[in-house]
């Protein structure tokens, strides 16, 4: 039996620029970029680090809003995660939904790889990060308070899933 061909990667930045075309915009996004990735070499072997996860996704129920509405850094206890989560941008709709929360928050994977040994633990909190397409605003505002967070909560670590 000859091996199942593996899908294309989804061509997200494609689609991202066609989105907005669509929408009426003329001029492409912007994405964020560094010459210098601000990344360190861990002080201890992942094993003994406490990880903590940090999502772009929102709670279901939209608390992480605003009275304007506008997105704000949210956390949550990870012992106690929302079922499902929310996001108004654009994601591969034919490989996964905002219902499927392993996609865009793996607590489960990241408990199985602490009672594995891969990680020493999962940090008891895991953090939102808004999407407000605003570089000033993550950089300024947003980055700090999660980083303010994660050093909160005695975190080694920080795995970044991205929608």
């Amino acid at each position: 039996m000859s091996p199942q061909p593996q899908p294309a990667p989804v061509p997200y930045m494609e689609r991202t620029r066609n989105y907005y075309r669509a929408l009426g915009y003329e001029d492409d996004y912007v994405w964020a970029h560094f010459e210098d990735a601000p990344f360190a070499r861990p002080a201890k072997p992942l094993a003994a680090m406490n990880v903590a996860l940090v999502s772009t996704a929102g709670p279901g129920d939209r608390s992480n809003r605003d009275a304007r509405g506008r997105k704000q850094v949210w956390s949550c206890d990870a012992a106690a995660p929302p079922a499902s989560l929310d996001t108004d941008l654009a994601w591969d709709r034919e490989a996964t939904h905002m219902d499927d929360r392993e996609t865009f928050l793996p607590i489960e994977a990241m408990r199985k790889a602490a009672a594995g040994g891969i990680i020493a633990r999962l940090a008891r909190r895991f953090h939102g990060a808004p999407t407000d397409y605003s570089h000033r605003k993550t950089m300024e505002v947003d980055a700090p308070e999660i980083l303010r967070r994660l050093r909160e909560d005695g975190a080694d670590a920080a795995l970044l899933v991205a929608i």
